[in-house]
């Protein structure tokens, strides 16, 4: 795990976390292989951070996690210059992440490849539009991190099915549908809320921005917030929250159905900052809006104890 150093502190709180959620898997019925977390805070004085993980290097079937990916893409686009700013590349960012809205997703997917799935094409069409198509796994691998080992950005985000040349694509997909680990979502978390080079601070801020989420939003009810029932759900009043979380229920196909994960950044109260990302699979997990909260709980009211500066 080379982006993060393991704390003893951290990993007690680790220990606690599987403590908590071993039984659960267990009563369900669910193999507790099915569960993974990373949890990170930032280094003393910039130095490295700090972490402890449980399987890390899970290839999961990563849901909605996947448009925090896009987002950075778009912006490493952007600032490329080989994506142009308009309008509706602007609003198509804003509800991938505010309402993980999968139509924006895919119009920026469109964007970033110059693929649009549709009817089926001839065989030589249909090889040079799946070479396109794995433009955004080229965006990543090119900056040479090892945690992002063994993800997969080729596929649009579908509610069920595909068909046609989506459905062609994945069935020709080396690695099948989108993937991702708990490590690499960690470190793109950690690059966006660090001082980091992936991009010049303002097209990080806007990616923070997008990423915010307020517990006193009239529309935190809302299911398409994604904060009700997933990691910022039940945290102290007053932390600030950045996230972005995925769900998926019965697809049609046993190798994207009924997962859970989410991706939090927070900074409670009395300063302690902290990033934890968990991914379930699993029915009864999927279907439980107390699973992540019960954890961040767990988590916040563990750093709570310790001063902000002695982390």
């Amino acid at each position: 795990m080379s982006f993060f150093i393991e704390t003893a502190e951290l990993q007690r709180i680790g220990a606690l976390i599987e403590a908590h959620a071993a039984p659960i898997y267990a009563a369900r019925g669910i193999p507790f292989e099915q569960f993974a977390y990373v949890l990170i805070q930032p280094g003393k004085d910039g130095g490295k951070p700090r972490g402890a993980a449980l399987r890390a290097n899970w290839r999961a079937y990563p849901c909605s996690l996947v448009k925090v990916f896009h987002l950075v893409a778009a912006q490493l686009r952007l600032e490329d210059g080989r994506l142009s700013a308009h309008g509706e590349l602007d609003r198509a960012m804003r509800d991938m992440i505010l309402w993980s809205s999968n139509s924006a997703t895919n119009y920026i997917i469109d964007l970033l490849t110059g693929t649009t799935g549709d009817t089926l094409l001839n065989e030589q069409d249909m090889n040079a539009w799946c070479e396109r198509r794995e433009e955004v796994n080229r965006i990543f691998a090119g900056l040479g991190w090892p945690e992002l080992a063994g993800i997969n950005l080729n596929q649009k985000l579908m509610d069920d099915l595909r068909y046609g040349r989506e459905k062609v694509a994945l069935d020709r997909s080396p690695t099948g549908h989108n993937c991702l680990t708990p490590i690499a979502m960690a470190r793109l978390m950690h690059e966006i809320f660090s001082d980091s080079a992936l991009l010049p601070p303002a097209r990080l801020a806007v990616i923070r921005d997008h990423l915010a989420r307020d517990a006193n939003d009239p529309d935190r009810g809302r299911g398409a917030y994604q904060l009700l029932g997933y990691l910022g759900d039940a945290l102290p009043g007053g932390t600030q929250i950045w996230s972005k979380a995925g769900r998926t229920r019965w697809l049609g196909d046993d190798r994207a159905s009924f997962r859970r994960h989410d991706t939090l950044r927070a900074i409670l109260p009395a300063g302690q900052e902290f990033l934890l990302t968990v991914f379930t699979q699993g029915e009864a997990i999927a279907e439980d809006d107390g699973f992540l909260p019960a954890i961040g709980a767990l988590v916040a009211a563990e750093l709570a104890t310790l001063a902000p500066e002695s982390q």
